[in-house]
């Protein structure tokens, strides 16, 4: 079964495997608004039927996630500024909570860029393959924020601290190489292989032990990821004040303009 319309989540399901493909190929699968809550919606119903016994999670066009659409703008709060606090708690956590509750295996195909909110979605599956091609970018810093989608605690349990400084305070692009080398990932494949690669693992999950993976996950949820609700209501805390400084409206004005920014610290 599957979906061929202008869904920007798009859905199949065939032999025990649910696959999600993020639909905004234009802007590099951007989020918005709409397309989180669409993702959140197919996380907690589709893939969490019974019948689907794994989920991959990958990206149509050149890439994988390029983060949230800041062209798309943003939802107001009372103050008249960005309601970040109100996005992040609404649709974009809950997607991650999603994906860490969801009692089957979750592999990610990281076929091209991974950016921001886009690399905390793949951080937050339970496997994790990429192209050759793909690369991780925690670009943030780059617009006077912070890391969000959970990155603060899925990071530090998969690279340590002194690389989850680096990937959180310089904002570079981590090469999928580099990924595989540091144990953020867990295999590199050429880009005209990665989809097949994970359909197999996929369907050799699909195939297995679902109740013996469900606790393996729980398990392993409390054993490294035991404050991770905590963590996320700090990070839409201090990113909800974060959007009202100077050097994120700097930012986001760079970002637009192309222009280098001019951080003030303020």
């Amino acid at each position: 079964m599957s979906e061929t319309d202008e869904s920007t989540v798009l859905w199949e399901h065939a032999a025990g495997v649910g696959r999600i493909t993020l639909n905004r190929p234009s802007s590099l699968n951007a989020w918005t608004i709409p397309f989180g809550r669409e993702l959140l919606g197919t996380l907690t119903e589709r893939a969490a039927d019974p019948s689907v016994r794994a989920v991959l999670v990958t990206g149509a066009g050149r890439g994988f996630s390029s983060g949230a659409d800041l062209r798309a703008g943003f939802e107001m709060a009372d103050d008249g500024m960005p309601d970040v606090r109100g996005e992040l708690e609404g649709v974009y956590h809950p997607v991650i909570k999603a994906l860490r509750e969801l009692e089957k295996p979750v592999i990610a195909a990281v076929n091209g860029p991974a950016v921001g909110i886009g690399a905390s979605l793949a951080f937050a599956c339970d496997l994790v393959l990429a192209a050759e091609s793909a690369f991780f970018q925690l670009a943030f810093a780059n617009i006077g924020l912070m890391p969000d989608g959970g990155s603060t605690a899925l990071l530090p349990a998969a690279i340590g601290k002194a690389r989850a400084f680096e990937l959180s305070l310089l904002a570079e692009r981590l090469s999928a190489a580099r990924a595989l080398e540091w144990g953020l990932i867990n295999a590199v494949h050429p880009d005209e292989k990665l989809l097949a690669e994970a359909e197999g693992l996929a369907e050799r999950l699909a195939a297995g032990p679902t109740r013996s993976y469900a606790g393996t996950k729980r398990a392993l949820n409390r054993s490294l990821f035991g404050e991770l609700d905590r963590q996320l209501s700090l990070e839409a805390e201090l990113q909800h004040e974060l959007a009202r400084t100077t050097d994120f409206t700097e930012g986001v004005m760079a970002f637009a303009q192309k222009r280098p920014a001019a951080f003030e610290g303020a």
